[in-house]
């Protein structure tokens, strides 16, 4: 994590720490809150193993809070921005003191989020949306911006010396991943390296693995992979396998799971970009309850979480700290 950002990630944490402090000192008590509900929607699944964690982060704020929260999700496993908006339109409807979604795609989900605002719902965003916030409405957002995470990645892909890299991604059109592949292709270009795009479909693993294995076959001069999420690790670490490939290619990735752990901890990883997605659960929920208790707000237009990264390093631990499920 650069200055910058580490600067920005403690202030950010400061900032609710500091919140939830003045909270209890008011003396607020549990029952007084209560009757105070709040509505999630995001764009991913809790049995994914990336969402479970934020959905663990959500109900942990909830009881902490003693607050009453509801975690939606569109049906399936391809981006469904269509399904995304009726959830955040019948969430409206039934009026919660709060709402907290993920922007993965704002001209999609942009009219629906609005409608939450002039209703006078007090919204953040989550994980995805930090560039479209504040033109909503929104009180503030939770998570790390994409594109500078992409760029850190690509950047530590470059002083690993990859030079032709593929950037796997599951969900062409989703503007969070999309920037985690442009950051990434500017940070390697930085030590001069380049980046081709690879679309994969994550609802069928073997097709990914196989679209990864021709990849590396057409182009023997890639050296390095970065996926966008634990879900596409897994089909490009049976790729390298598969072609013989692994010793040549260096895999990153975005986000944690147990099985990117086991592989960074073990060398066959060389690290996985960590936005602390607990965070992007809990946070939310505690910002609202403290705005509709205490009228609080925070200055920052984003509340950083990331980006950080997991290496061989620190993998241990992490791995620990994963099998609570806050990891």
């Amino acid at each position: 994590m650069n200055r910058t950002f580490k600067f920005v990630a403690i202030l950010s944490a400061v900032l609710v720490a500091s919140l939830a402090f003045g909270y209890r000192a008011l003396g607020q008590d549990t029952a007084d809150r209560g009757n105070l509900r709040f509505v999630v929607v995001s764009h991913g699944q809790a049995s994914d193993p990336f969402w479970s964690v934020v959905q663990k982060g959500v109900d942990q704020a909830g009881e902490d809070m003693g607050v009453q929260v509801e975690y939606q999700a569109p049906q399936g496993d391809d981006l469904d921005v269509v399904a995304m908006s009726q959830l955040i339109d019948a969430a409206v409807a039934s009026e919660p003191d709060g709402l907290v979604v993920s922007i993965p795609d704002p001209d999609a989900l942009g009219d629906s989020i609005r409608a939450a605002v002039e209703a006078d719902i007090p919204v953040v965003s989550m994980n995805s949306g930090s560039d479209v916030a504040k033109d909503l409405g929104l009180l503030t957002h939770v998570g790390q911006t994409e594109y500078e995470a992409g760029l850190g990645a690509g950047q530590r892909m470059g002083e690993a010396d990859v030079t032709n890299a593929l950037c796997v991604n599951q969900e062409v059109g989703n503007v969070s991943l999309d920037e985690r592949c442009r950051g990434f292709t500017d940070g390697l270009a930085e030590s001069g390296g380049t980046v081709e795009v690879l679309q994969i479909d994550l609802s069928n693993p073997t097709e990914g693995q196989q679209r990864i294995e021709a990849a590396l076959s057409a182009n023997e001069d890639i050296n390095g992979i970065l996926t966008l999420g634990p879900t596409g690790a897994a089909p490009a670490l049976e790729a390298l396998n598969a072609a013989g490939a692994a010793d040549r290619v260096k895999l990153a990735t975005f986000d944690l799971s147990p099985e990117v752990l086991g592989a960074i901890r073990d060398g066959n990883m060389l690290f996985a970009v960590d936005q602390q997605q607990f965070l992007q659960g809990y946070l939310p929920i505690v910002l609202l309850t403290l705005n509709a208790t205490n009228l609080n707000t925070v200055a920052n237009e984003v509340v950083q979480t990331g980006p950080g990264f997991v290496t061989q390093e620190n993998a241990e631990r992490v791995i620990e700290l994963s099998e609570a499920g806050t990891r």
